[in-house]
Parts: structure tokens; C-alpha cells; sequence
């Protein structure tokens, strides 16, 4: 965990912020680091609580960083490099804090599994999938989670289906393999999947469509962060809940998109509409943890490691901050 932290330092990207060397001073009080490894209209809640001065209304210093992948960010948290992770429920999420982590849920962002399998026109159904080199970011990271996911509601077995996982990259990265044929599919976020479908790549399915239960998107932290520091916790949530709400009313579309294209680095604010209409949909104000979700996941898993297979759901869920937003009425009605 030590190397990754190490590597974490060096490989970073932070977004909108020009000095680095503040992550120096990440026990300040009020200042946050929060990691992402992700790419998507996932983090929109993330770009816009940043671009549209909610984590300012309460005072926090935050710095959005984004990490090649989840183990990155995973081991940045172990260090106390973080102080918070947004994620999925993972194979390197769950894998971690079978190993000792000491890290639970204290927000579910999006409770839903989402995104596209964006697939070469020559694939036509799951079958065809057989055979095929796929792409994710990390072997147990949140790509390779939804991918899997996807199988198992398929039915297909990457071992006895000679499906093939290559390590590429980030979404972006991903969506450029497909198109130069590097691979042959790959989970993407509907931003990149409407890019590559107007260019004649086919989206296989909208996993959204599937009803596979999923704690999607989520807010992780360290027990003992959460205990020593819990205004803290309290505020980083009171303004994703703000940013939320944002997103959610028509009237902020342009804002919005503007947030999301800055967030993902698009050449064009208009590059940003698919993933907008898709995270209004993503989103809810209700952000407590998707428990369901983490059980579904810990289910797939067991079967490949049973450390994981031990671990109880309600130990990864801590409830009483999104518990003390909604009794002041965050979530609305």
C-alpha cells in the first residue's frame, strides 16, 4: 500500500487547482483531498459542488484529484494522502478492506449500475462477445467491476469463454482503443459511448436498463478520519447533496454542462450533452448508501476470493452523517 501511495504523489492529475504541493498540507483543518479514478458523467457531482462554489459555501478547501485507477486511490486513502474516495463497490474496494482497511460507505451518490458496453459493429449480441479482447482500467477496478457485472447478468465466463481483459486506461483511453481496434469492447460512461456511437460503434446495452443492483458511485472514508474529523464528513456531504440538487433543476442545464465539460477536459461545452441528460437520471437527492447494491457485489466476488465473501454487509455502511442531513431536510420531500 506504501508504493502505491508513493506512486500516487507522482501520477496524479488534480483538477482546476495550478499547486500540487497543497496535498502537503492535507490535515489542515477544512482542507480535503478527495481521489477519483474514474471519468465519466459519473463525477458530475464532483466538478459541479467544485466549479459552482458549494464545498466554499462550507468552508472546505477541497481538491478534486483525479488517480489512474481505484487501488491508487485506495492506497492514497490507507496513507492518509485522502481523506475521502469517490467509488464504486470494487473488487480492489472490497478487496482492501477485507484486507484491513478500515474504510466504509458514508454516502451512495448513484445507486444504480450505469454506463454503456460499447462494443466493434461486428458484435451484435452478448454472444459474440466470446472470443473477444475486452478493455478495462485496472484488473478489480470500477471498469472491470461493471464489466463483469454485465457478464454475469449475460451469462458469459471470461475463463471458459476465452474472453480476454486488457489493461488500457481511463474511459477516454478506452474509447480511443475501440476505434483504433486495440479491443474489442469496453465498459464506457454515456459521454464516451454517444461519441463513439455516432460514429458507428455500437452501444451493446444500457446497463441501466439491466436492473442489476449496484452501490454505484459512493463516498468512502476511514473509520478513524470519520470519527476524529466528523464536521468534516458532514460538510463534504452537505455540499455533494447541494450539487446534487443543482444538477437535478432544469433551469442549471447550461451551468451544468459547462461544469461537466470543464471536469472531463471536452474540446466543446456541446460534447457534454449526452453525459448531462444521462446524470440527471443517475442521480437522486437521497444519497444514503445502496446496502443492496454491496451485497450483490460481495456475492460475485466470494466466488474469487473468499475474504470477501466473509465480509457483512452493514459493516461497510455508516449511515448517521446522511442520517443527520436528512432529519435537517437535505433530500427535500
Amino acid at each position: 500500500m506504501k508504493k502505491e501511495a508513493v506512486r500516487f504523489l507522482i501520477g496524479v492529475s488534480l483538477f482546476f487547482w495550478p499547486n500540487p504541493s497543497s496535498l502537503n498540507a492535507a490535515s489542515a483543518p477544512n482542507r480535503v483531498v478527495i481521489t477519483f479514478g474514474s471519468f465519466s458523467e459519473r463525477e458530475s457531482a464532483l466538478f459541479v459542488a467544485y466549479d459552482q462554489g458549494f464545498f466554499r459555501k462550507y468552508d472546505l478547501d477541497a481538491k478534486l484529484v483525479h488517480v489512474r485507477s481505484g487501488p491508487v486511490a485506495l492506497s492514497a486513502l490507507s496513507a492518509g494522502e485522502s481523506h475521502f474516495y469517490n467509488g464504486s463497490a470494487t473488487g480492489s474496494t472490497l478487496g482492501a478492506i477485507a484486507g484491513g482497511l478500515d474504510a466504509v460507505f458514508i454516502a451512495g451518490l448513484i445507486n444504480k449500475l450505469s454506463g454503456a458496453f460499447v462494443v466493434n459493429p461486428t458484435i451484435r449480441s452478448p454472444a459474440d462477445i466470446k472470443g473477444k479482447n475486452i478493455g478495462v482500467q485496472s484488473m478489480g477496478g470500477g471498469i472491470w467491476m461493471f464489466t463483469m457485472l454485465a457478464f454475469d447478468h449475460w451469462r458469459l465466463d471470461p475463463k471458459r469463454d476465452n474472453i480476454k481483459f486488457r489493461v488500457i486506461g481511463d474511459e477516454a483511453v478506452l474509447a480511443q482503443s475501440i476505434v483504433t481496434q486495440v479491443i474489442d469492447g469496453s465498459y464506457l460512461g454515456y459521454t464516451f459511448a454517444s461519441i463513439l456511437e455516432r460514429q458507428g460503434f455500437r452501444a451493446l446495452a444500457d446497463l441501466a436498463k439491466l436492473g442489476i443492483p449496484y452501490q454505484g458511485t459512493g463516498i468512502i472514508a476511514r473509520r478513524s478520519f470519520l470519527n476524529a474529523s466528523p464536521e468534516i464528513a458532514e460538510k463534504v456531504l452537505s455540499a455533494l447533496t447541494e450539487a446534487i440538487a443543482f444538477i437535478l433543476e432544469p433551469a442549471n442545464k447550461a451551468a451544468v454542462m459547462r461544469s461537466m465539460a470543464k471536469g472531463l477536459r471536452l474540446s466543446r461545452v456541446e460534447e457534454a450533452a449526452e453525459g448531462y441528460e444521462r446524470a440527471v437520471t443517475l442521480y437522486e437527492r437521497r444519497i444514503f448508501p445502496n446496502v443492496d447494491g454491496i451485497r450483490n457485489t460481495i456475492r460475485l466476488l466470494a466466488t474469487v476470493n473468499e475474504k470477501i465473501g466473509r465480509i457483512k454487509t452493514e459493516d461497510l455502511v455508516d449511515e448517521r452523517f446522511v442520517r443527520k442531513l436528512e432529519q435537517r431536510g437535505f433530500f427535500g420531500k
